[in-house]
C-alpha cells in the first residue's frame, strides 16, 4: 500500500451554541480534511483547524505546508514504513503542528486499514469506551449555570468551565455552578492563560477556602510562563495542568523535571499528530504524571484519533475532554467513533473506520 495522492477539502460545520473562551468566540467548525490516497485504492482521514491564536496555523498555512514540504516527500512511501513516514513528517519544516496531525491522522489510519485492525489495537489495545467531559463556555453567570445544569441532566459527570476573562466575576461564576451540581459533577477550570500567577493563586485559594472543590484548572497563567505555572502549583491543593505551555516530548520533559504542574493536556494539534503524542504519553507514564487527551474545534475526524490512542494508553491518559464533535450541531462523518453525549465508544473498523463525510467543499485558497 503506497501512497499515491494527498488532497484537502474545507469542512463547515455549525456549533449548537457560540463558543467563547477568554482568547475567542467560535460559532462554527471551519477544518482542513486531508484525504491521503493509495495505490490499492484505500484512503485515510485527517483534519486540522485553523487556530491561529494557539498553535499558529491558519487554513492557508495547513495546505501551504502539507502541499509544498509534506506531501512531496510522502509521495511513493509505503504505509508499512509507518516510523519512517512520521519522521518525514516530522522533519519536513519546523512547527505547523497541525498539519503534520492532519497528515499523520491520515496515515495511521491508513496503517490500520493495512493490517485490518481498528487503531488502538496497533497502539496496544484496551477497553473501547471512554467518558468525556463538556466545555461550558465563558458568558453571563445564570447562562452558564443553565448550561451546567442541562449537560449533568444530559449525563456529563465532568464539567470544563471556561474562565479568565475576569477573576472576581470568575470565581463568582464557578462558586454559582459548584452549588448547582455539587454532588453530580467534578467541574474543572480551564483559564486559557487569562490569569497572572498571583490572580490564579488567589482566585483559586478563594475557591478552595470557599469549599469549592475542583478536579483540576488548566492552563492558568500565559504558555511560556513555565515559572509562573510552577508558582501556581507550589501555592495551592488543586491540581494545575500544562496545556499551551507544552507542545512537544521535550517541553515535557522540562516541565515534569521543573515541577511546574500535576497534568499534561495531549492535544494532537500541539503535538503534530500521534507519534509525538504516543511519547508524551510513554514519558508521562514513565514519571508518574497523569495526562488529560484534549482537542481544539475538531469533528468526529481527528477526534477519532485522539479517542483510540486514549484507549490505548489509558493507564496515564485517565482524564478525556474530546468534547468537539458534542459540540457540534451534526456529524458529518459516516462510520468511525461514536459519540453519544458524554459516552465515546470505537468500532472494530479498521483504521479510524470513516467510511464517508459529508459536506466536504473543495478548498480554494
Amino acid at each position: 500500500m503506497k501512497i499515491t495522492d494527498i488532497r484537502f477539502g474545507l469542512l463547515r460545520v455549525p456549533l449548537k451554541t457560540p463558543f467563547k473562551t477568554a482568547l475567542r468566540t467560535v460559532e462554527a467548525v471551519e477544518d482542513i480534511v486531508v484525504t491521503v490516497h493509495t495505490d490499492t485504492g484505500h484512503v485515510g482521514y485527517g483534519e486540522a483547524p485553523a487556530t491561529a491564536v494557539i498553535t499558529g496555523d491558519t487554513h492557508g498555512s495547513i495546505v501551504e505546508a502539507i502541499g509544498r514540504y509534506i506531501a512531496p516527500r510522502l509521495v511513493g512511501e509505503d504505509i508499512a514504513n509507518l516510523n519512517r513516514i512520521t519522521q518525514l513528517i516530522q522533519g519536513a519544516l519546523e512547527r505547523n503542528t497541525s498539519a503534520k496531525a492532519a497528515v499523520e491522522i491520515a496515515v495511521y489510519d491508513l496503517f490500520g486499514q493495512l493490517y485490518g485492525a481498528p487503531l488502538y489495537r496497533l497502539l496496544g489495545g484496551g477497553d473501547p469506551v471512554i467518558t468525556t467531559d463538556i466545555t461550558i463556555s465563558v458568558d453571563y453567570i445564570d447562562k452558564m449555570v443553565a448550561d451546567s445544569i442541562s449537560a449533568v441532566d444530559r449525563g456529563f459527570e465532568s464539567l470544563k468551565i471556561k474562565v479568565g476573562k475576569d477573576m472576581g466575576v470568575d470565581v463568582e461564576r464557578v462558586k454559582a455552578i459548584y452549588a448547582a451540581v455539587e454532588g453530580r459533577a467534578l467541574l474543572r477550570l480551564d483559564a486559557n492563560q487569562g490569569w497572572t500567577a498571583k490572580q490564579a493563586v488567589h482566585a483559586i485559594g478563594t475557591l478552595e477556602d470557599a469549599g469549592v472543590r475542583l478536579e483540576l484548572v488548566e492552563q492558568p497563567v500565559k504558555a511560556h510562563d513555565l515559572e509562573g505555572m510552577k508558582y501556581v502549583t507550589e501555592r495551592v491543593n488543586t491540581p494545575i495542568m500544562a496545556d499551551e505551555s507544552v507542545f512537544g516530548p521535550r517541553e515535557v520533559i522540562d516541565l515534569i523535571r521543573m515541577r511546574a504542574a500535576d497534568i499534561i493536556n495531549i492535544k494532537l494539534m500541539k503535538t503534530g499528530g500521534l507519534s509525538n503524542a504516543i511519547r508524551i504519553a510513554d514519558i508521562s507514564a514513565l514519571y508518574g504524571v497523569e495526562c488529560m487527551i484534549g482537542c481544539m474545534l475538531e469533528t468526529s475526524i481527528s477526534v477519532a484519533a485522539a479517542v483510540h490512542l486514549a484507549v490505548a494508553k489509558s493507564n496515564v491518559i485517565t482524564k478525556v475532554d474530546l468534547d468537539g464533535p458534542s459540540l457540534c450541531a451534526f456529524n458529518p462523518v459516516d462510520g468511525g467513533v461514536q459519540f453519544n453525549e458524554s459516552e465515546i465508544s470505537v468500532t472494530d473498523a479498521p483504521g479510524l473506520g470513516i467510511r464517508e463525510i459529508r459536506g466536504l467543499e473543495p478548498y480554494r485558497a
